[in-house]
């Protein structure tokens, strides 16, 4: 086991340090030094109320590899750094044995990547050695003061638990979730996107703490928040077995951006203090529910067309967007809101102290970049996860429709029909049919499934239009194996805010698409923490300086992130490539097109294992054997001349590890299922963590593109093709942050249909490659 903790103060002065620790209660007497631990462990274990009790449960840790506790505290041994530190250990919840050696417990300390613990010579720097124990992190995820918290800690009565404590620069668990307050109130918009007349009204759910003063909001945008319509989503659902069809030469100019109907406003008959209606608790994302017992506000709107909510879904547009910014807006005290639907009763957010933070994981975080976009007051910083920075990027790439993985056949008509969540109400679907039977139309039209082209519809969802609007501090979090979102919108988003004068982190995993807190080896929740605590609650913490530029968790090493400067900074490097073959071809038996469209994931398997020969009439390969280490660290691009038999043709390539290893599966392991306590008495989490596959494999995917030939400029640029001509092609991969160990190899696999990913087809088209002047330009 490794911890790897990027949130911990550790150069705190000693009277911050003596203060912080009375304000958790640790407030100790400068005495002999076994008298001053005594006393913290006393503090710690408040559950034992005797001396005699204490005494026994000591019996259970060791204070050398051949004395218990207990019999340190009653004989005449000198407290040491090597004692404290075994004790530590133990306190913290590592194994003596599994995880370390009583025998060595300061080098055992340092093999698990704990920061280094001060020599303890002294009253001052055993306060300071405490302090810092209590700031470390255990098997568990959470930190030793927090483990404590979910044990009851804080619940004693010497606490206040109606204002906010800070303890290393992070807001602490003190507040008691059995007082939370569970509200729903009306936002009202500016805009009528269901043209019934009158403007949208939007539902809002807020848990709250039981504070005295005004607290943070944080706020997560969930179009699926309110339920969602599998049914109407299925029927929407695209064939994806078509065949490639040539287009027109054209090319796309953007037009002003969109004008949102307006509508009546609606009548104000009285102002009220509190709200009226409540909802029912339940955990949404863990990362809000760890939250709020710390003292901020959970904020959840599942926005235009969703279940109580007025509108249409619209998948990604301006409606979208200014559906919600208006509940920043709110919470900011630049907006109203209702206590009800009907009764015109307004209320205000008194208890917000205007500042607000997003969060969420891929549409929720979509709508976060969406909402920074616009420089909305209020919104102080963005958590962004696997999000959407361009739909274009989500649903097609470079003139093909690009699936996200694992939803062949999706697109935005169809995500709007799963989420537009009223038509699960019968009366909300009688009213609402013929507008969103008209608005799926508009959509499907507009999405030009049938060329995936760029234009007009994705440029009016492309966020990245707007960054330099963004004012709002980001901490961008995306997962290097996301084939969902892929990395090219995490990437350009990243470029396109480094000259903003905001304070900006990016944190990238060797996840798929999937959240990042509940990880024993990274303290993401604790910097979540850190970073609130100074953007929302105003806390002088020094985040901006703690926390590096840019996390990566390490691809071959389990439980290791590393702090870099930057990502997609580095200047390439060009290697040459020799493909073993001119030639492929499109075309497909029909046996296998039924096989590999049924269970694409055999059809990659095939294309992707070198020694398997079923497929090399679909493929080419360039195998590059470098006598190095090497870590890719940014974009790769390969330069191709490729001609097509037909006035049609699509290129795919796979940029591919090659050797026999055992690599980080895919997805992280449940290792304690429910083991996170998110509060005392509150909700929990699985404790999950990256492991070594069982088994060594010989492949894995670094990264992926896939290009129209009538696409070859741009995807705004739609050119014809001359049968048997050479094109000179430059594709841009997604962007990655790759560790290629000396003894393995790199490969580039070109091929034509993904059955993964793109439209799938058995055309007779045949490709050929003009071998001089293949080239990778690997940034590095």
């Amino acid at each position: 086991m490794k911890i790897n903790q990027f949130a911990q103060l550790t150069n705190v002065p000693l009277a911050q340090i003596q203060q912080e620790l009375a304000d958790v209660g640790f407030a100790v007497t400068p005495a002999p030094l076994k008298e001053m631990l005594w006393a913290y462990l006393q503090k710690a274990h408040w559950h034992y109320t005797t001396r005699e009790a204490l005494l026994d449960h000591f019996n259970q840790y060791l204070a050398t590899p051949t004395t218990t506790l207990a019999q340190f505290f009653t004989d005449d041994q000198p407290l040491t750094t090597e004692i404290f530190t075994l004790i530590g250990l133990q306190l913290l919840g590592f194994q003596v044995g599994p995880d370390f050696k009583a025998e060595t417990p300061q080098a055992s300390w340092q093999q698990l990547g704990l920061a280094p613990l001060p020599e303890i010579t002294d009253a001052d720097s055993l306060e300071r050695a405490w302090y810092q124990l209590l700031t470390t992190h255990t098997p568990q995820v959470l930190t030793y003061l927090d483990q404590l918290a979910t044990q009851g800690y804080f619940i004693q009565a010497q606490f206040d638990h109606q204002h906010p404590l800070y303890f290393n620069g992070k807001a602490q668990a003190v507040f008691n979730v059995r007082d939370f307050h569970y509200e729903t109130v009306f936002v009202e918009t500016d805009f009528d996107s269901d043209k019934d007349g009158q403007t949208d009204l939007l539902k809002v759910e807020i848990t709250r703490p039981d504070a005295l003063t005004p607290v943070p909001a944080v706020y997560t945008a969930s179009p699926y928040d309110q339920g969602i319509n599998e049914t109407l989503g299925e029927q929407l659902t695209h064939d994806v077995n078509v065949d490639l069809q040539p287009k027109p030469a054209s090319q796309f100019q953007p037009q002003p951006t969109v004008t949102l109907t307006s509508g009546q406003a609606h009548a104000v008959h009285g102002q009220a203090n509190d709200a009226t209606l409540t909802h029912e608790p339940h955990p949404g994302y863990t990362l809000n529910d760890f939250l709020l017992p710390r003292g901020f506000a959970s904020v959840y709107a599942a926005g235009i067309g969703t279940i109580d909510s007025d509108g249409l879904q619209t998948c990604g547009d301006p409606y979208q967007t200014a559906s919600t910014i208006a509940v920043i807006e709110w919470l900011h005290g630049d907006r109203r809101a209702f206590t009800n639907r009907t009764d015109g009763i307004t209320i205000k957010a008194d208890w917000c102290n205007g500042s607000v933070g997003m969060t969420g994981r891929s549409y929720l975080g979509t709508l976060a970049i969406a909402a920074a976009t616009t420089g909305v007051p209020g919104l102080k910083t963005i958590i962004p996860e696997a999000a959407i920075s361009s739909w274009y990027d989500y649903y097609r790439e470079n003139g093909l429709v690009v699936a996200p993985g694992g939803f062949q056949g999706e697109d935005a008509d169809v995500l709007a029909g799963e989420t537009f969540s009223r038509s699960l109400c019968a009366g909300d679907e009688l009213r609402t049919k013929p507008a969103f039977t008209q608005q799926l139309q508009d959509l499907k039209t507009g999405q030009e499934r049938q060329t995936g082209n760029y234009n007009q519809f994705w440029d009016d969802r492309n966020y990245r239009n707007h960054d330099q609007r963004v004012q709002a501090d980001v901490l961008l979090v995306h997962g290097l194996n996301d084939w969902n979102v892929k990395l090219k919108n995490a990437g350009h988003f990243w470029q396109d805010i480094q000259a903003l004068p905001i304070s900006k982190k990016l944190i990238l995993h060797q996840g798929q698409h999937m959240y990042l807190n509940a990880f024993p080896s990274f303290d993401y929740s604790d910097l979540v923490n850190l970073w609130l605590s100074n953007k929302l609650a105003g806390v002088e913490n020094g985040v901006d300086e703690t926390v590096p530029a840019v996390i990566v968790q390490d691809n071959v090493t389990p439980e290791t992130w590393h702090a870099q400067p930057n990502w997609l900074t580095k200047a390439p490097t060009k290697h040459s490539l020799q493909f073993n073959r001119q030639h492929w071809t499109q075309s497909y038996s029909e046996d296998q097109f039924h096989t590999f469209s049924t269970h694409p994931e055999q059809w990659e398997q095939k294309l992707l294992s070198l020694a398997d020969q079923e497929l090399d009439p679909q493929r080419t390969v360039a195998l590059l054997n470098l006598d190095h280490e090497l870590t890719i660290n940014g974009t790769v691009t390969l330069d191709v001349a490729v001609s097509s038999d037909q006035p049609v043709g699509m290129l795919s390539a796979v940029l591919l590890d090659v050797g026999n290893a055992r690599r980080l599966q895919p997805a992280p392991t449940v290792s304690a299922p429910r083991g996170l306590p998110l509060g005392y008495q509150w909700y929990r989490d699985d404790i999950r963590e990256f492991q070594l596959e069982k088994f060594p494999s010989d492949h894995k995917i670094i990264s992926r593109v896939h290009l129209n030939l009538q696409n070859r400029t741009s995807p705004a640029v739609t050119e014809t093709i001359d049968p048997g001509k050479f094109y000179q092609l430059h594709l841009d991969f997604q962007p990655v942050y790759y560790h290629l160990p000396k003894d393995r190899h790199l490969a580039v696999v070109l091929y034509a249909t993904d059955f993964m990913m793109t439209n799938r087809n058995r055309q007779a088209i045949n490709y050929q490659l003009q071998t001089k002047n293949a080239q990778i330009h690997l940034p590095q």
